[in-house]
């Protein structure tokens, strides 16, 4: 068995280096340079900001996340200050966290194509180390409601955009609520995308209390991350890492060393960490590397790209 501390955790995405593979998945604490740079210190290999637009939005009024014991049910509605103050914020965290290594991924969304590369535009002058292009949000304004990701050809038309206004690296989060998120994750490669992250929440779903026979949560339906999702997301991540050979961060339902293994196994790069933090608090960075060198160990592996793939094909392996 090999001594878990001479294990080497790092990783890269897109010729940007993380200490560990655990990252900060965007909706999480991410609102706040300061915040930021909490969770930088705490040991988050990466954090990734929460999803700004171009201009302020309020969201939905609380309640807006359940804990419900299999997972989360949330429905926030995207609320941001916009991203003339998330430009600010990154600034601060990046002087906050410079002497940590830790990367700052600035996550965005919009209503339409063309304000996605507006917004992309605008963050880039934060000078982020990448950019989450967030495509799982309504398109009101071309597809009457449906997510970018829906399809391949609208996800590869937002992907273009935003690598149009940027010269930063793009990573683009992708939706499980497709046909097809293979061919999706192709579409969105083939358009420029660096990097991909999967999953969103699944869904919509919803809770009712019994007694009032009432929704839940203020919007009646909301996104559902968490444990109950992890099958789901480790089935998608493999299903991108045979269909795209750019690197992926997995996401869904982490909440520790296994579980960050399991996504890393079938080809994730990184793995996002957002319920986890619910439940664990920040030190869940900590404790999942901690557990990950442990499994790494028992299995006789001496680095994160050991590691990554093991459970693809060979004729996938990158």
């Amino acid at each position: 068995m090999l001594d878990p501390a001479e294990i080497d955790l790092s990783t890269e995405i897109c010729g940007v280096s993380l200490p560990n593979p655990t990252v900060l998945a965007s909706g999480v604490l991410g609102l706040s340079g300061e915040v930021l740079a909490r969770i930088a210190r705490a040991g988050a290999g990466a954090v990734i900001t929460k999803s700004c637009s171009l201009k302020p939005r309020i969201g939905h009024p609380n309640p807006v996340v359940v804990d419900y014991g299999a997972g989360l049910i949330n429905a926030v509605g995207l609320a941001n200050p916009g991203v003339e103050a998330i430009v600010e914020e990154i600034r601060l965290a990046r002087e906050l966290t410079r002497s940590l290594g830790v990367p700052i991924i600035a996550s965005i969304f919009a209503n339409s194509v063309y304000d996605f590369g507006t917004t992309a535009r605008y963050i880039s002058e934060a000078e982020p180390d990448l950019i989450e292009a967030n495509i799982s949000c309504p398109n009101v304004e071309e597809e009457f409601g449906q997510i970018f990701s829906s399809t391949p050809y609208v996800a590869a038309q937002v992907t273009r955009r935003v690598k149009a206004s940027t010269s930063i690296p793009v990573i683009v989060k992708l939706s499980p609520n497709v046909p097809n998120i293979g061919e999706v994750a192709k579409a969105v490669v083939t358009a420029g995308a660096d990097a991909i992250s999967a999953i969103n929440t699944l869904g919509p779903g919803m809770l009712v209390d019994v007694e009032t026979g009432t929704p839940i949560i203020s919007n009646k339906v909301g996104g559902l991350s968490g444990p109950a999702v992890r099958p789901i997301a480790v089935r998608c991540v493999y299903d991108i890492c045979r269909a795209v050979k750019v690197p992926v961060i997995g996401l869904g339902g982490v909440m520790d060393g296994r579980d960050a293994a399991e996504m890393i196994t079938v080809g994730a790069s990184a793995v996002g960490v957002g319920t986890g933090v619910y439940r664990r608090g920040i030190e869940v960075f900590a404790l999942i590397v901690a557990e990950l060198r442990d499994v790494m160990a028992r299995l006789g592996l001496a680095s994160v790209a050991d590691l990554r793939g093991r459970g693809l094909p060979q004729a996938t392996e990158r």
